[in-house]
């Protein structure tokens, strides 16, 4: 994975955002960032990047539908759950099955 540094990407108060495996970050990362955007890069490859993207977005617009709020919907997307939830487990990947994302798709 490249980690790319600038002044322009991500936009808003977003740390990091990973783009077809390149992470863009205006600060350094964290080790836990740092597997977060590891993790977006396995579920880019399982859904061969136009398959993750399709999906993130679809279901980012019926989040927003169902929940009416911006960053609730965010948060929901099941790449990110998933993300989220075992980005501070440096060894996740190791052990990750594939496809698991999709265990994130319940509401939180």
């Amino acid at each position: 994975m490249i980690t790319i540094k600038n002044r322009f990407i991500p936009f808003g108060t977003y740390k990091a955002i990973n783009l077809f495996g390149l992470v863009f970050t205006k600060f350094p990362l964290s080790h836990s960032e740092l597997n977060h955007e590891k993790i977006h890069s396995r579920q880019l490859v399982e859904l061969l990047v136009i398959g993750f993207y399709l999906w993130y977005v679809v279901e980012w617009l019926i989040r927003i539908i169902q929940f009416k709020d911006l960053k609730r919907a965010y948060f929901n997307i099941c790449f990110e759950r998933e993300a989220y939830a075992n980005e501070a487990n440096l060894n996740y990947l190791k052990h990750r099955k594939w496809y698991s994302s999709f265990r994130y798709l319940k509401n939180k």
